[in-house]
C-alpha cells in the first residue's frame, strides 16, 4: 500500500513540474516575439531604404510595389560562437536581405540567387 502511495505521488509530482515547465516556455516565447517584432519594427525604416539604394540589375522598389511582404528577421550561425543577423523584405518578388550589423543590403531577384552567408 505503501509503495502505490509513493508510486502516485511521484506521478502527481511529476504532472505537476511538467505542467510548470510547459507554462514556462509559453511565457518565455511569448516575450520573445514581444522583443522580435520590437528589434523588427526598429529595424525596419533602415532596412528598406538600405534595400532601395542597393546596386543590383534587378530594383528593389519598396514604395512603389504591387506585391510587398516582410519575411522577417532571421540569423543564420556559422559556427557556435558566430551569429549573423538578416532581416528579408520582398517587393515585386526581388527579395533584399539586408545586414542590420554591418548596415548592408543584398538584392536577388528569386530565391536560389540570394547570397548566403
Amino acid at each position: 500500500m505503501n509503495f502505490q502511495r509513493i508510486l502516485l505521488l511521484l506521478v502527481v509530482l511529476l504532472a505537476a513540474g511538467l505542467a510548470g515547465a510547459f507554462y514556462m516556455n509559453w511565457k518565455t516565447l511569448g516575450q520573445l516575439r514581444t522583443v522580435k517584432a520590437f528589434v523588427e519594427s526598429s529595424v525596419f525604416a533602415e532596412a528598406v531604404a538600405a534595400c532601395e539604394k542597393a546596386p543590383s540589375t534587378t530594383p528593389f522598389k519598396w514604395t512603389g510595389g504591387k506585391q510587398t511582404a516582410v519575411i522577417g528577421l532571421t540569423s543564420v550561425r556559422l559556427n557556435k560562437d558566430t551569429i549573423f543577423p538578416s532581416y528579408t523584405l520582398v517587393a515585386d518578388s526581388v527579395f533584399c536581405d539586408y545586414d542590420p550589423v554591418k548596415k548592408k543590403a543584398d538584392i536577388g531577384s528569386n530565391f536560389l540567387e540570394r547570397e548566403t552567408f
